[in-house]
């Protein structure tokens, strides 16, 4: 529609307005973005085109988007939150038409603002997805910066170095307007190369349906996958009544609270360890049971290594996680299919890559050793080490039968000491899917065992006088009770009733019954009960 009588949406301009005090009440600073221009500065959905980037081709386009950003200029001139503008996103010029017409355009959007009194920065993006600036030397405005983006190339300083002498050359700063749809390892690597030539950046992007390389991902829900499916013609044509509720539902889950958050992204994102230190993703805790897919959070080489950890060519795209869920790493991540087991697993495993986690290991003893695969192959091996030094090495994994026909392998007696440790799996050879580790304690020197899965030790102090603790050792998350008696055998305090995690675990009690008041000094007992299996305990109270 080139039809030049329009107006602005109000709802639009107070959900801006909206944003911009949530941007002031917290401190942030807003750029505002013209990603979608009258009849599209570029020929994709991005730009809400109809299949060809008609701005280019309407002079009354044109007009409406000087007229646009007049519009914005004039209520936002005096706004300090608002950083600048970045006058059109990712434009591509179609045949026929040369940056010389993208340069015209700037220079029109820019005399319509500094008309108005307006000194917001200016953020000019170059042709083709903000990569050619052709023509856009040299600069036309004293406060204005060159926007380019960044994906899927190699993240190393030698791919920006014409934006660099661009910004020399013009003395004009830069700005990595977005980098991002790629895995953990290739973001911190780009932010590093930002960072370390004074460039601010911005990444793409929060939140997606179905995705790994977001902060929240959004489920896609069946409904929504039926629509799709329609789409793609392997489904007949729903209701328009189906459709409306498949895509109000799907909205829906687009609350935060209804996502679900990928931690590992963010640790890309803003932890400035994550190209050198491996630090753990969950608290793993020995005994216990171990996911695979809780290997520590880093980068490749530093937290795991796989063999395709990042996309760094377009036309000959390979997945970096080719399972495509749980994490947004080169491992590669799938639904394990395993009734027994748990939700993920890691499959297209190849030689040499490995894993590394970070375990608190409750108490020295010997453990035994429950390793979950699957695999249709042959010759499979797998070592473990721990602190770099073998545990278990050269572990044959069986041919299961199929990739989903989960077998555990068994390794008996393996002393494990105290304190936190970093496991390592090692993929001697691959071609086969893994699941979780499970340790299990059989023996301690420290802690009595009551029942396979139970080790108690006495409290300590023990004489005590204000607080005692009282060791716990699971081999599995289990309902636990525990509670105190005097020595008539009166119950004076109800300690512990639910579930209690893997690993060790401690209760204090603080000499006072159930209803807040100081026992005197005597003879106290503490009953454990799990599992169907209960034992009590003698402790001393000094006041």
């Amino acid at each position: 529609d080139t039809d030049m009588s329009f107006s602005y949406n109000s709802e639009g301009i107070i959900i801006l307005d909206s944003l911009l005090s949530w941007c002031k009440r917290y401190g942030l600073y807003l750029i505002l973005d013209l990603h979608c221009a009258p009849g599209g500065q570029n020929p994709g959905n991005i730009s809400d085109s109809p299949g060809r980037a008609e701005l280019w081709m309407y002079e009354e386009n044109k007009d409406k988007t000087v007229e646009f950003w007049d519009f914005i200029s004039e209520r936002y001139k005096e706004e300090k939150a608002i950083a600048g503008y970045d006058l059109l996103n990712e434009p591509v010029l179609p045949e026929g038409y040369s940056t010389n017409d993208l340069r015209e355009l700037y220079i029109r959007i820019k005399d319509e603002i500094r008309e108005n009194g307006d000194e917001h920065i200016l953020f000019i993006e170059g042709n083709w997805y903000a990569t050619d600036f052709s023509n856009l030397e040299p600069p036309f405005d004293l406060n204005m910066s060159y926007a380019f983006h960044k994906y899927w190339n190699e993240p190393i300083k030698s791919s920006i170095t014409s934006y660099l002498d661009m910004s020399l050359r013009s003395l004009r700063p830069l700005w990595l307007g977005e980098f991002g749809e790629n895995s953990n390892h290739w973001f911190s690597k780009v932010i590093d190369i930002a960072e370390n030539n004074n460039i601010s950046w911005n990444w793409w992007t929060y939140k997606k349906i179905d995705a790994t390389s977001v902060i929240y991902s959004v489920e896609l829900t069946r409904e929504y996958q039926r629509i799709l499916d329609y789409w793609n013609e392997r489904a007949s044509k729903p209701s328009p009544e189906f459709a409306k509720l498949a895509l109000f539902n799907l909205a829906k889950k687009l609350d935060m609270d209804s996502c679900e958050f990928r931690r590992d992204v963010v640790a890309a994102l803003l932890d400035d360890d994550f190209k050198s230190v491996n630090k753990p993703f969950e608290e793993l805790n020995i005994p216990g049971l171990i996911p695979a897919v809780y290997y520590d959070l880093g980068g490749n080489g530093i937290a795991y290594s796989d063999n395709e950890y990042q996309m760094t060519t377009y036309p000959n795209w390979v997945a970096w996680n080719k399972g495509g869920r749980f994490r947004n790493d080169g491992v590669d991540i799938e639904e394990s299919e395993d009734v027994q087991g748990v939700r993920y697993s890691i499959g297209w495993i190849e030689d040499g890559e490995w894993l590394k986690y970070s375990v608190d290991v409750a108490t020295t003893g010997i453990y035994n050793l429950e390793i979950r695969v699957a695999t249709p192959n042959d010759g499979c091996k797998m070592s473990i080490y721990i602190d770099e030094n073998p545990l278990v090495s050269e572990v044959k994994v069986p041919n299961t039968g199929g990739w989903k026909i989960w077998n555990d392998i068994i390794i008996d007696s393996i002393r494990l000491e105290k304190g936190m440790h970093e496991l390592k799996v090692l993929f001697v050879r691959g071609g086969f899917n893994f699941e979780y580790l499970k340790f299990e304690l059989i023996y301690s020197s420290v802690y009595q065992n009551i029942e396979n899965k139970i080790f108690l030790n006495g409290n300590y102090p023990n004489p005590f006088n204000n607080v005692t603790a009282i060791p716990i050792v699971l081999n599995e998350k289990s309902e636990v009770k525990v509670d105190i008696y005097s020595v008539e055998g009166r119950l004076v305090k109800n300690l512990y009733k639910g579930e209690m995690g893997n690993g060790l675990n401690i209760l204090r009690w603080n000499g006072l019954d159930n209803f807040g008041r100081a026992l005197p000094s005597g003879v106290y007992f503490y009953r454990i009960s799990c599992n169907g299996i209960s034992e009590m305990k003698k402790m001393l109270l000094l006041r």
